[in-house]
Order: C-alpha cells, then structure tokens, then sequence
C-alpha cells in the first residue's frame, strides 16, 4: 500500500506532535513548513495539515487551494473570516475540514451538551461553561468553549483561564434551583489532537467542501 504524503503546517508542539504519531501510522510527511507556506512547498502531498497561530491560519488556507491540496486546520481564533474563507474554498473546488477540537471526546462532550440543553429548559437551568489551557494558548475563550456555547443559550458565560501546561479541560454546567448537572471533558495528553487531526486528513483525501468532525465521525453527516 502507497503511504499517504501528508505536509505539516506550523512547527509547535502541535505540529510536533502530528508528526510523531505520522511517523508510527506509516504517513510519509513531505514538507514541514513555517507559518507562510508557499503552494509549491505543497505540491507533492496529498493533504495538509495546519497548526500555527490566528494570524497566520487563512494565508495558509488559501496556500492549500492555490496548490489543490486539501488542508485540515487546526488553528483556532481565525473564525471572523470563516464565512469568506467558505466561499472561497467552494468557489476554488477546493477541500478544508476545520476544528476547535479534534479530540473524539470533546465533539462527544459538544454533542451531548446540545441534547442536554433539549432536556433541561434554560429558564430553570441556565448553563455556563468553564474552560482550562495552558499558559501560551492565545485565543480566550478556546475555539472549543465558543463551540460549546452554541449548544446552549445565547449569552451563556464562558469562563477561560490559562494556566501552566494544561492542555485542555471543558466543564458544561446545567444550574437548577435544586440540583446541577455538569459535564466534562479533560485531556491527559495533546497526542489525542493529533490522532484525531491525523483520522481528519486521512477522511479528506479526494473530497471537496468545508467539513468538519461531525463529518468525519458520521455524526448527522452535516457539512459546515
């Protein structure tokens, strides 16, 4: 079997931690590229993948499509410009599957939240989120936290604290005048973003659109 050529965007502990588990999974990584990647450091993979800063994430999408390779982005805190950055991509015939969170259990936790806000009527259980990354983690609150929060009221508070070298934790709180419901997901190691970010391309190759984890878990098989 032909190993996938997959390009790493972004050289943090992210895009460290993609390539090693690309290494055990027998991807052939390509290209390890900085924050501005050129279309034709692209051309021999088959999909990208890009973890780097808000600043720099749709300069790297746009990279992807010049060079017709799908990208999946990991990046958070470049959402402003998602509506243009969808236009584009399907003008251009062009592939990207974004995320907050890669984590299988955190789209879980988002999921489960939705329903549980069916359950639980806001006006006798308002709903709050509290959030926990490390310290150099720029966006506050997390991709993930604003993901959650559409799950739920509109005006739902989000706390976000940044703290050492968490690497993330989410806790949905149902509030009712007699009894709470929490949920929560904590992450043990950021390997878990880079397994799911690794499924993600894998799933991309040879699709066109914008999708995103729900796409790739099956989950409503809803494009975004």
């Amino acid at each position: 079997m032909t190993a996938r050529r997959l390009a790493l965007i972004g050289r943090g502990k992210m895009g460290t931690a993609v390539r090693a588990l690309a290494d055990e999974a027998g991807w052939e990584v390509v290209a390890e590229i900085g924050r501005q990647p050129a279309a034709a450091q692209l051309a021999g993979a088959d999909v990208a993948i890009e973890f780097t800063a808000p600043g720099a994430a749709v300069d790297s999408i746009y990279a992807c499509l010049a060079a017709k390779c799908p990208v999946v982005v990991g990046t958070t805190g470049w959402y402003d410009r998602l509506d243009e950055v969808r236009a584009t991509v399907e003008r251009e015939n062009g592939a990207l599957l974004w995320a907050p969170n890669f984590s299988i259990g955190a789209n879980a936790l988002a999921m489960l939240a939705a329903r549980a806000r069916e359950m639980l009527p806001p006006e006798r259980f308002p709903s709050g989120i509290n959030e926990t990354h490390h310290a150099a983690k720029r966006d506050a609150p997390s991709g993930t936290a604003l993901e959650l929060a559409r799950a739920l009221e509109p005006g739902a508070p989000i706390t976000s604290l940044r703290l050492g070298q968490v690497p993330g934790t989410h806790e949905v709180i149902f509030d009712g005048a007699f009894e709470q419901v929490r949920l929560e997901h904590v992450v043990r190691d950021r390997r878990v973003f880079a397994e799911g970010a690794l499924m993600a391309a894998a799933w991309l190759i040879g699709r066109r659109g914008v999708f995103g984890m729900a796409d790739v878990l099956e989950v409503g098989s809803r494009s975004r």
